[in-house]
């Protein structure tokens, strides 16, 4: 009993060790073209993944053309193709193991910060555990509860770096709106001064008048 226990355990470690290997979270600055590159070592395992623009809220105008996101499979078939974008969210199984191309394009000159997340879940299958008589069906039970545990933590990523961009461009826009209350505060100021000393100088000049 005490065996089988180690067991169980030694397979949820190697599982959570697999897990930790096949994440990566980046920030990427971006000004023309930049790629990242992921090998995935299985035909049919989960490639997940978003990116997010940051600060997309504050410096883009309406006329801003976006980003482009491509995913090339290691055949070179286009997986996902999208255009002028400020984020976006990913999933797919991938149709044969080797080398994937994430590339990122900036149509303008000025930089752009990406952050963006991508996990590679495997699940092993029914056939692959008939190859080794020292696996059994819970391997596969942890590892489809590790990939539902992280399409939630992907999906938590992406909102929360949503709304750190939300929160920042709020941040931005109030400290926006007290500088502008404060100078229109400078200016009423100036203006009030302006106009005393405009109506005393017209005072003394009348006073001038009337004593001649």
């Amino acid at each position: 009993m005490e065996s089988k226990w180690r067991k169980i355990w030694g397979l949820i470690g190697l599982l959570l060790l697999n897990f930790v290997n096949n994440v990566s979270s980046l920030s990427l600055t971006i000004t023309k073209v930049d790629c990242v590159y992921e090998i995935v070592r299985s035909e049919g395992d989960i490639v997940s993944g978003n990116f997010v623009v940051v600060d997309h809220h504050i410096f883009w105008s309406s006329d801003h053309p976006g980003i482009d996101f491509s995913i090339t499979s290691p055949g070179g078939g286009i997986l996902r193709n999208l255009k002028g974008t400020s984020g976006d969210k990913f999933s797919f199984k991938a149709p044969r193991s080797g080398l994937y191309q994430f590339c990122f394009h900036n149509p303008l000159s000025t930089p752009e910060t990406i952050a963006f997340y991508i996990h590679i879940g495997h699940i092993p299958n029914e056939h692959n555990l008939a190859k080794n008589e020292h696996l059994d069906p819970i391997n596969v039970k942890i590892a489809e509860l590790r990939e539902a545990l992280e399409a939630v933590t992907t999906e938590q990523k992406y909102l929360k770096a949503r709304d750190a961009v939300h929160r920042r461009t709020n941040e931005s826009t109030k400290t926006r709106v007290i500088g502008y209350t404060v100078g229109e505060y400078i200016l009423l100021t100036i203006a009030s001064v302006l106009q005393v000393v405009y109506i005393r100088r017209l005072f003394s000049k009348s006073v001038g008048y009337n004593r001649i």
